[in-house]
């Protein structure tokens, strides 16, 4: 095997010294333009996961690098006068420069054929006379660009910027500055490498970075390798009180912009992509080169464990790009936050720091929970008080979802909603006994608000045969038996959702109704333009629904203005072509959806919560942005609305979702913290850990916990005992009180024995970086 390496980098060394490890017999050459001394960058911080792997791949490599570690374990967060530390997280870090160093050292004694100073020959010369061509080229990579139409490389700049720098300050802990001035806010990631030295990252958004004055060196054209001195010295300037009188350190140091690396593959022939040159993840969440040798290791790995080129590099892809995905997708969070920074600074400290350890949703809070129970407890304490309007008692503090939440005329008795649920079992649009039983199960089963699902203010409005309806007598009844039923058996809040579905109405019925003549797909039918006509007749069906509603005995009312329904069509760009009042700008689009919200309002009582669910983006070019959803949720809350069920999508079929984890909390975040209007998160959320999470960093109001609920209608008591609260938030019916504390499992009754003559003292959960000073730094 003849193995070309383009880039002497971290991973570029890493991977060529564990392929001739594993096979010596193996050419390997390494191309590296720079000197061996050269090196861009400072610090290096790793995980103990990559660590291990590293331990058990190259144990020689591993000891030269924990010989050399920084070790701590707190994480300081400076916001507004305030150190608030978290500990438990355990980091490990080196310079970059002594990282460089143990890995050529490493190749030279594997005979690694390394030529430093030499230009790589053009990756398709390399890979008609090599078996394999790896290239560690980087973010700007020439060989990702030589192929880009197998790479497919997508290319994300964001707009903000950040300097990465070094100081002579030693950082006892990975340190979080946030520094509010006249001119924004701006925030500094620091951590310290060695006895003498710390990484500094500078970042600020984009028009606070020209208000600062930074603009004016960033446009000197810099000859390779020089730093912006002017901008270095003014960041001095502002960080004087954190640096206490140390320097900061330039290496190839001027403003950047992220961009964010993401490939269709990784793999052409036998070209292979690895680490920078592959993908990148924002530098608020960890190291690209802690991702570069993770790939190092895995493709090495692949190629020793299978017979040819081809399966190792499909091998090594499949196994990797799970993995680094889920890094991408915390990643974006992370640098979503960072850039959106000022929707937080007017969080009190506990809960703005929470907020920032939250931010990627990979940490949450029974992870801080157990890694510094101490941390967790103040914050949510300082929550608590911040509600109650009082000091918190000595008593354990209630898990955040616990809380209650004033909603409207409603007291919830806490943050946990079942949202809407098309069950489609309506006869003629009237609920049944599975819609009691359904309703009823989920009110017993501790949540705070109960909604039933997808029904109909009038007979051409079904989003399917099976929806129930409100337009009749019958149905009014029928509900009416429903609520009077789960009232008397619990005092949970009972809503439901009105709707008219629009272009997405049930086949068979009259020709659909939409905004504009636009069918959902290919196979659907064309709908009839909505007429001023129509807009009366559907103004009074909502108003009469919403009476209906309030006679059946129902608390809250949510109204679907998403999901490609009537209104929903009238709210976005692509389903809104109209030229007349109600189409075009946003107040256009807005002006049907609020004339319905309005008379919705005088109809049902003041006492009752008025929830309204959105579409917060279309997931479509073209459609709602950002602003056009705080407008969409600030004027309905103006109109009347007590509080905004942030979705998303489901207005067009070519949409392209980015699904996960809570994906669509970003958008209830942002609609929360950009108009102080309360908002439901909805969109898998399954673990009350998450709920905790989402609701002590303030990110909304509520969550909506649907799939969940259908697979355990319990699930907020269970909840609750596998927190162990027993409080009024989450009462226990009667009948069911004996079940409420966990039942045994299988070999939960086994008490271990002692094994070990010594106990191992527990690490400590607060370690500092707090070195010996040497004589000199080992970078």
């Amino acid at each position: 095997m003849r193995v070309a390496v383009i880039g002497g980098g971290p991973g570029g060394l890493y991977f060529a010294a564990l392929a001739k490890q594993l096979s010596p017999g193996w050419e390997v050459t390494v191309w590296e333009r720079n000197a061996p001394d050269d090196t861009f960058g400072f610090g290096v911080v790793f995980s103990d996961e990559t660590l291990d792997g590293i331990a058990q791949a190259d144990p020689e490599v591993h000891a030269a690098m924990s010989a050399q570690f920084a070790r701590w374990s707190d994480i300081d967060v400076h916001y507004r006068g305030r150190t608030l530390t978290s500990g438990g997280h355990g980091f490990a870090a080196l310079g970059r420069r002594r990282l460089l160093r143990i890995l050529q050292e490493r190749c030279a004694a594997l005979a690694v054929d390394v030529r430093y100073r030499t230009q790589a020959p053009p990756a398709a010369e390399l890979a008609a006379a090599y078996d394999l061509v790896v290239a560690c080229d980087g973010v700007r990579s020439a060989t990702r660009s030589a192929f880009a139409d197998t790479f497919r490389p997508e290319l994300d700049e964001r707009p903000g910027r950040y300097m990465w720098l070094g100081t002579d300050k030693v950082f006892e802990a990975f340190t979080f500055l946030v520094e509010e001035r006249e001119f924004g806010t701006f925030q500094v990631h620091a951590y310290p490498y060695d006895s003498t030295r710390s990484t500094v990252i500078v970042e600020i958004g984009e028009e606070a970075w020209r208000r600062a004055g930074f603009a004016g060196s960033a446009a000197l054209e810099l000859p390779p390798g020089a730093s912006d001195e002017a901008g270095i010295r003014r960041c001095e300037e502002l960080l004087a009180g954190h640096l206490d009188g140390h320097r900061l350190l330039p290496n190839n140091s001027r403003w950047l912009r992220f961009t964010t690396v993401r490939n269709a593959t990784w793999r052409h022939a036998n070209v292979v992509l690895l680490g920078d040159a592959a993908h990148t993840a924002h530098f608020s969440i960890g190291s690209g080169t802690k991702l570069a040798m993770e790939d190092a290791l895995a493709l090495a790995a692949c190629l020793h464990e299978h017979p040819d080129v081809p399966g190792a590099l499909a091998a090594y892809e499949a196994e990797r790009r799970p993995v680094v995905e889920s890094t991408q997708r915390a990643a974006q969070a992370s640098l979503e936050w960072f850039e959106h920074i000022d929707r937080y600074t007017g969080q009190e400290p506990h809960q703005f720091a929470f907020n920032l350890l939250t931010r990627s949703r990979r940490v949450t809070y029974d992870g801080l929970r157990a890694r510094d129970e101490h941390f967790t407890t103040a914050v949510t304490t300082a929550a608590t008080s911040a509600t109650a309007g009082t000091a918190a008692d000595a008593a354990p503090p209630v898990p955040p979802m616990f809380r209650p939440f004033p909603l409207g005329g409603l007291l919830l008795r806490n943050r946990v909603v079942v949202p809407p649920t098309a069950l489609h079992t309506a006869k003629d649009g009237v609920p049944g006994d599975f819609d009691l039983v359904h309703l009823s199960t989920l009110a017993l089963g501790g949540a705070g608000l109960v909604l039933a699902g997808m029904t109909s203010v009038s007979a051409d409005g079904h989003a399917a045969p099976g929806c129930p309806g409100l337009h009749t007598d019958a149905q009014e009844a029928a509900w009416r038996r429903i609520t009077a039923f789960v009232h008397g058996q619990s005092d949970t809040c009972l809503g439901i959702q009105l709707t008219h579905a629009g272009r997405r109405a049930a086949p068979g019925q009259a020709p659909p109704l939409a905004a504009s003549p636009l069918p959902w797909d290919e196979r659907s039918p064309v709908p009839r333009e909505v007429t001023r006509a129509d807009m009366d007749l559907l103004v009074r069906d909502f108003a009469r629904a919403a009476e209906r509603a309030d006679r059946a005995g129902f608390d809250a009312l949510e109204l679907q203005y998403g999901h490609g329904h009537l209104i929903s069509g009238f709210l976005s760009p692509l389903t809104n072509l109209r030229t007349d009042a109600y189409g075009g700008s946003l107040a256009g689009r807005l002006r049907f959806p609020l004339e319905v919200l309005r008379a919705v309002r005088k109809a049902w009582p003041k006492g009752k919560a008025l929830l309204v669910r959105i579409s917060a983006t279309d997931w479509a070019e073209g459609g709602l942005g950002e602003d056009d959803a705080v407008g969409v949720a600030r004027a309905l809350a103006e109109a009347g609305a007590d509080g905004i069920d942030v979705s998303t999508g489901e207005v067009v079929a070519h949409e392209r979702p980015r699904y996960g984890r809570s994906y669509q909390t970003p958008f209830a975040d942002l609609i929360r913290n950009a108009t102080g209007v309360p908002t439901l998160a909805v969109g898998a959320i399954s673990t009350y850990d998450d709920v905790n999470s989402i609701i002590l960093a303030g990110r909304a109001d509520l969550c909506g916990i649907g799939r969940a609920h259908l697979h355990d209608p319990l699930w907020t008591l269970h909840a609750a005992a596998a927190q162990g609260y027993h409080g009024p938030a989450a009462p226990w019916a009667p009948s069911w009180r004996a079940g409420s504390t966990r039942p045994p499992a299988g070999r939960t009754d086994r008490v271990p024995p002692r094994l070990h003559l010594l106990r191992r003292p527990a690490a400590p959960v607060h370690q500092r970086w707090t070195p010996r000073p040497t004589a000199s730094p080992a970078r």
